[in-house]
């Protein structure tokens, strides 16, 4: 099998052959690279017929080919894997309701596992579920509480692999008025407990508010009503903050910053997010997601903002046309999709981006580009999905919509913009993943059974050939340490251009958030990455940033605080990453081991977690 004449990346044909390309019975790759794009192509596009008829569909079909085939836009995996295909689930994102009842827990739990077979990754909210030692009336007895439902879930997810490709993944969300978030916010703790759950606490502009003035916090059962306690907010904040800087988690998502952005508040509040956490939803919403590989748009030293937008606004029409075509696993997803039509189209390759066009990550003038390039992928995406709306319909729920209330005549898609991780797909374009900086410089990535990866950045290593700094002893260092400040003879400006993601100081690391969320709908993935020096000051004010930037969520990764691996398991940047015995996974961001110590496999080097 060979990517030749595709713009793919170094490492593509390992993974495609691994995780996207159909097999025979026997197991047996029977397919190329080029068909798979021409599979799902043709597949997606197999929707335009009911608008425009059989050659409408070769047409747009052609279309995306090439805009995938060209290297500029790649949808998410379940849409790679499944597309004209015999199981055709196309959507990696999916919230599932968890009501207080047994009925409705147990119902939510084969729900999942369907999702979860089928490729999808599910978010919960468990904050409607009685807490821990409150009254069950029907038998007299007493609850488990949430974190002991949410144990069940992470037991059935471990039972299902996903298609022998994708391993189930998990949000789980609580309020941070419920009375059993202390033990929700340290669950992690307790080893190999959860290990499919990422965790993230939903708090309030309130609670915040609170923890500013030091304050007291109601907490409220959430079946009677009643306030159970109350606690200085503070000191419950200072928990989070803790359990975060132990171990990554939880994370925080923002309550109220979600809703404001909430396009249908007619259908009720969103109380969840999907595994990463960039996708906000409803119950039982699910959204199919895209991204566009920003250094394909560089032209002579220039981002091509005409090209950009127009490659937004196809890929727009193709994850429209995806909702079309998608066999969702349960009915009362498909409606509900139906309902919103959410798509979630994102970047990936900033990074590299910045690079081509002789920024730094850690610099002023990247914020000022992440906000404009964003700014017009949105403008163009959302006029697609106007257009879309006049020609074949609104989205169902649109008349009770905040765009109606604004003015807007016709849109097809309640949301069209999401940044997402782009683990997988970064590896297949070749480029960073999301809007990430780079991790390392140098490093070791092991994929697929142990299969050894060796890697210098290309942009890296073509600029020391470029100054002549490229000798044996340079490359030493670099393989080393991983970073450009460990070379000799590299001026500071040429070390500027190339922050690794602990060089970027937290305040840019939010900052570069706050550029691209203000131009997406959904939300956006970023860790913010700490040393492993950072003390609990540095994690508290990253959480208290991020809220004042209006960010509708943060992770905070410190190096190293994930304590139960084995120190062998989390080296130094740069260094390989050894396992004894058996070779799991490795990170597809920097190479480390991937623990299933979270929905979406964790790493335990850098805490990149991706789902896409």
């Amino acid at each position: 099998m060979a990517t030749s004449g595709l713009n793919f990346g170094p490492h593509a044909e390992v993974v495609l052959a691994r995780r996207y390309l159909v097999r025979d019975g026997q197991g047996q790759v029977i397919e190329t690279a080029e068909q798979m794009l021409e599979r799902v192509a043709g597949a997606v596009a197999k929707a335009e017929e009911s608008w425009g008829g059989a050659a409408e569909a070769r047409s747009q079909g052609q279309a995306f080919f090439d805009l995938m085939a060209g290297g500029r836009f790649l949808p998410n995996s379940p849409t790679l894997m499944n597309a004209g295909r015999p199981l055709g689930q196309l959507a990696a994102c999916f919230v599932l309701p968890v009501e207080d009842s047994l009925d409705s827990i147990f119902d939510a739990v084969k729900e999942t596992a369907l999702i979860h077979k089928s490729g999808g990754g599910t978010g919960f909210s468990f904050s409607r579920l009685r807490p821990a030692g409150d009254l069950v009336a029907t038998t007299n007895g007493v609850s488990s509480g949430p974190v002991s439902f949410m144990n069940v879930f992470d037991v059935a997810t471990e039972a299902i692999k996903q298609g022998g490709t994708r391993r189930g993944a998990n949000m789980g969300m609580l309020s941070v008025s419920h009375p059993d978030i202390e033990t929700f916010a340290t669950a992690k703790r307790r080893p190999g407990f959860l290990l499919n759950f990422n965790l993230s606490v939903m708090a309030t502009d309130a609670f915040m508010e609170a923890v500013a003035r030091d304050g007291p916090w109601q907490l409220v059962n959430p079946r009677s009503r009643k306030i159970v306690r109350e606690v200085r907010a503070a000191r419950l904040f200072e928990l989070l903050v803790e359990a975060a800087h132990a171990s990554g988690e939880p994370g925080l998502a923002f309550y109220d910053a979600i809703n404001r952005a909430n396009p249908t508040p007619a259908l009720g509040p969103i109380e969840a997010t999907n595994p990463c956490g960039e996708q906000p939803l409803l119950p039982y919403e699910a959204c199919t997601l895209g991204s566009l590989v920003l250094p394909a748009f560089v032209r002579a030293g220039v981002l091509d903002y005409a090209a950009l937008e127009e490659a937004a606004a196809l890929a727009v029409r193709f994850l429209d046309d995806v909702i079309e075509v998608n066999r969702l696993p349960v009915a009362k997803v498909k409606q509900a999709t139906r309902l919103t039509r959410k798509v979630g189209l994102g970047v990936m390759g900033f990074a590299d981006l910045l690079v081509d066009l002789g920024l730094s990550y850690d610099s002023g003038e990247a914020v000022a580009l992440g906000r404009e390039l964003m700014g017009r992928i949105q403008a163009a995406g959302r006029a697609a999905s106007q257009e879309l709306g006049r020609r074949r319909g609104s989205f169902p729920a649109f008349p009770q919509s905040t765009w109606r209330a604004r003015g807007i005549a016709h849109l097809r898609n309640a949301t069209v913009t999401t940044i997402a991780p782009t683990g997988s797909l970064s590896i297949l374009m070749g480029c960073s993943s999301g809007i990430e900086p780079y991790f390392a410089l140098a490093y070791t990535r092991r994929v697929l059974e142990g299969q050894e990866l060796a890697e210098l950045n290309p942009r890296f290593l073509a600029r020391l050939k470029a100054l002549g700094l490229d000798s044996a002893e340079n490359l030493a260092r670099l393989a080393r340490a991983g970073r450009a400040g460990a070379l000799e003879g590299l001026a500071e400006t040429e070390v500027r251009l190339f922050p690794t993601a602990h060089e970027v100081s937290p305040r840019r690391h939010l900052e570069v958030q706050a550029a691209f969320q203000a131009h997406t709908d959904n939300g956006v993935s970023k860790t913010v990455n700490l040393p492993a020096s950072a003390g609990l000051e540095e994690v508290r004010e990253v959480f208290t940033r991020a809220h004042a930037l209006g960010l509708k969520g943060v992770t905070v990764f410190r190096h190293g605080s994930r304590g139960r691996q084995v120190l062998e398991l989390a080296p130094l940047p740069g260094q390989a990453a050894h396992s004894p015995g058996r070779v799991n996974d490795h990170c597809p961001r920097c190479g480390g081991l991937l623990a299933t110590d979270g929905g979406c496999r964790t790493c335990s080097w850098c805490g990149a977690s991706g789902c896409e």
